[in-house]
Formats: structure tokens, sequence, C-alpha cells
């Protein structure tokens, strides 16, 4: 009892207030369960916000972890000296990456990712402007929190990194309205995540590609959250030609990790100098991230993620027949699923059920409950994590019709 009061009491006191924390204090993790320092069992949906893509303790990244670690972690003079293990993850990255996107360089983190895809974008183009869309999210640094489409994630932050557009998601017309104003790029995310799982037409990237390629403006794919399995397929903009394209969260199934691809066009108009960083493909993460891709591709779990997310889109989309009051809309793709609900009292009240039953769901928007747990997660351990959702479900609110 004293060690767990001493963690909250710790943290409490000394860690940067900058979340509104859960009060459960997470020991260890193994596959799709969690379990705090009582003991108690979590069934987790919500995969460190997408980063476990192959579940807590995955014997595979802790192997690769201890091998690569005794190898070497950090190399001499950082990214300027060559590495196996950042050649190994290179040349399986050109397995699953579009045929276009060849040049790769990598990150610690998606923010970090994004903020060098845009400036590059400008830089390659020589124009200022970077179109994003509303309720888009992008990152935390200054630069990415300027091109995010949320104003409760910019306003507060003023000045903001100037030339960034914002039009409505899913809306092709607003786009060419806007295209011709000394435009360098349009970042986009294929399906929106923390803006509270937004599913576009199936059409629109591929229009939105031919729109920028039509005006000579350079297209970034932000595949932080969709990338790697989620959606069902590697990419969730497999299929559409992109310029840049920005990866991280289950890249290195949990290890800080994170990577943007480009395309030799791009590539070309850049030069020595232009970017770079510390930790950028350092040894350890890049035998992680290999190790992790490599489980992916080895244990099909793109088809994993598209038969259990049609399960579990079929179990949702009962619960909103049944709960027509409550649940406003059911959507998604793959593993990468929302359920709203009526109001951010009763998801709130919902949340701290569904918590205190065992389950671990995350909630954006204020009345959007995200699912996007591990990429390995089977139909019987999503079926119980619906069914307990279904029991916090009705507490909530008893009367269905």
């Amino acid at each position: 009892m004293e060690q767990i009061t001493d963690t909250f009491q710790i943290e409490d006191n000394y860690y940067a207030s900058f979340a509104n924390k859960t009060k459960i204090s997470i020991e260890k993790g193994e596959g799709v369960y969690v379990y705090d320092e009582y003991g108690k069992k979590y069934l987790d949906l919500t995969a460190g916000w997408g980063v476990t893509s192959i579940g807590h303790a995955n014997p595979v990244i802790t192997q690769a972890l201890l091998e690569q670690s005794r190898k070497i972690m950090q190399n001499p003079n950082s990214g300027a000296t060559y590495s196996p293990a950042r050649a190994r993850l290179l040349s399986l990255m050109q397995e699953i990456l579009p045929e276009n996107l060849n040049r790769v360089f990598f990150a610690s983190t998606g923010a970090e990712a994004n903020d060098a895809a845009i400036k590059l974008a400008r830089k390659a183009t020589g124009k200022l402007n970077i179109i994003s869309t509303e309720k888009s999210f992008h990152g935390r640094t200054i630069s990415t929190v300027s091109a995010t489409g949320q104003s409760k994630h910019r306003e507060k932050f003023n000045p903001l990194i100037p030339c960034h557009i914002f039009v409505p998601y899913n809306d092709i017309e607003a786009i060419a309205q806007v295209i011709d104003q000394d435009v360098a790029a349009v970042i986009v995310e294929p399906i929106q995540g923390e803006g509270g799982i937004n599913v576009p037409d199936s059409d629109y990237l591929e229009k939105l590609s031919d729109l920028c390629q039509e005006h000579d403006v350079l297209l970034i794919a932000d595949e932080i959250q969709t990338g790697f399995c989620r959606t069902g397929s590697m990419f969730a903009s497999d299929g559409v030609k992109i310029d840049i394209l920005t990866m991280a969260k289950g890249i290195a199934g949990g290890f800080p990790f994170g990577a943007f691809a480009m395309s030799e066009e791009v590539h070309d108009k850049l030069e020595v100098g232009d970017h770079g960083g510390t930790y950028c493909g350092n040894p350890l993460g890049c035998a992680v991230a290999y190790a992790v891709i490599k489980y992916m591709l080895d244990n099909q779990i793109c088809e994993n993620v598209k038969e259990v997310g049609e399960f579990a889109m079929t179990e949702l989309l009962k619960l909103k027949t049944e709960y027509p009051h409550i649940i406003k809309d059911v959507r998604g793709k793959g593993l990468l699923l929302a359920i709203e609900l009526s109001d951010e009292e009763l998801t709130a009240s919902l949340n701290a059920k569904c918590l205190n039953k065992g389950l671990l769901i995350n909630v954006t928007q204020g009345n959007v409950v995200r699912m996007f747990p591990a990429l390995n997660i089977n139909i019987e351990e999503m079926g119980k994590g619906l069914r307990i959702f279904k029991d916090a479900l009705t507490e909530v609110n008893p009367v269905s019709n």
C-alpha cells in the first residue's frame, strides 16, 4: 500500500502536470493486458495511444533491445556514421513503403517527423504556405501546433508559426479554392485520429493527390496513427501518390521512434545540412523497429486487423442499435474505432466505469471513445473488452430501446 501511495505522491509533487492523469499506477504488461502495482489486471484497448502495436512486453522487442544494447545503442558522431542496424531497417522498409518513397530519415517522435516534413517541404518548393484541415492533429512542437486544425491546441501558444491555411476535412473544393496561394504542401491524416476518428470519402486522398500534382504542391500524409497495419493495410494511404509520408507510434511497438519517407524528386531538392538530429536512426531504435515490422509481416498482422476490426465494428453497430439515445455514431477502420456518445458528462462516467471494471479506453474530443488496441489482439480478447464496455454502458444508462 505504501508503495502505491508513494508513486502517486511523487508524481503529483514533481512531475509536470500537463495531463489529467488516471489514478492507476501501471507496473507491467503482457500482450493486451496491463497490471497495476496492486496486481489488478486491465484489458488495454488504448495500446499507449496506438504505440504498443504488437502488445506489451512482446518477446521480439525485448530480444531486439537485449541483443542490440549489447553491441551499441548510439553511434559515434550519431547519424554521421553508418550503421548495420540502420541499413537493415532501411532495406526492410523498402519492402513496405510505396515504390516512389525510397528516401527515409528516422526521428524520435511523430511530431518531430511532421515538423521535418513541413520544414523540408518549404525548402524543396521554395513556397511558404501549408494547407491543413480542421480538427487535424500533427504534434505539440510549436511548428506542428501551428499546423494543427484545433484552436484549443493553437491559440494559447501565440505567436504561432505563420503561413498555415485551414480548410474543412474531406472537402476537396475547399482546398481547390486556396491551393494557388503560394502553397508548398498539404498535410493530411488519411483518417483523423485525435480529432475524433473522422473517416473521409473513399476517394478523398486520391482526389487530393491529383489536385496537388496539378498545382505542383507536395502532399504530406501524416500516418503517425494510421500507419503500420492500424487500418488493415500497412499504410492507410496505400495506392495513392504521396510525396512525403510521416510515421511513428506503431513503428517500434513502444520504443520512441519515428520516420519520414520522401520521393527522390523531393530529396533531390534538399542539401546536406538541411536536417539532422542526435538520436535520428540510432541503432537501438532501428533494431527494435526492424523486429516489430518483421513481426507484423511474418504474422500477417494486417489480416488480423481486418478480421478483428470487422468483428468489433459489427458488435459496436449492434450496440448503437440497442442504445440509439446514447450512441450517436460508430465509425473507423480496422482497429482504429470510435464510438461517439451523446454528451461529455456521460462519456466521462462511462470511462470511469470501464476503468473500475478493468477496461482501459481513451476519450478524445470530450465525447468520443477511441479504441485502438494492440494489432495482434484476437477476437476473444476484443469480445471480452466489448462485453465490459456494454456492461458499463448499461450501468451509465440502463434504459434501452
